[in-house]
């Protein structure tokens, strides 16, 4: 049986913490995020090749309608792209700002 007192020539090792600071967090998540928006917006814009078409029984959907529908889906990725800009750059001004401070 070992007594405390062997541990005493080891070097102590300073564990990493597990968390992230909370900017760190929010920035990596909003890279992801920003990652991700591609593969949303090919998605989105492939919606219409689900739609039925004239050759199905089923009631068709207008030309017209999905093409406004993929207008819509473009101007909506534009502006998620530029919220994501955005917030990307106020993350980096106030790390910038905390890393000055120290």
């Amino acid at each position: 049986m070992m007594t405390g007192e062997g541990n005493k020539d080891k070097p102590q090792v300073n564990r990493p913490s597990l968390f992230l600071e909370r900017q760190s967090y929010r920035r990596r998540r909003l890279t992801d995020a920003a990652r991700l928006l591609p593969f949303l917006g090919a998605a989105l814009l492939a919606l219409p090749l689900l739609w039925p078409d004239q050759s199905s029984r089923g009631a068709a959907v207008p030309l017209s309608s999905a093409t406004y529908y993929i207008f819509v889906c473009w101007g909506a990725l534009i502006l998620v792209g530029l919220v994501f800009g955005i917030a990307a750059r106020r993350i980096g001004a106030r790390e910038d700002r905390d890393a000055d401070a120290e």
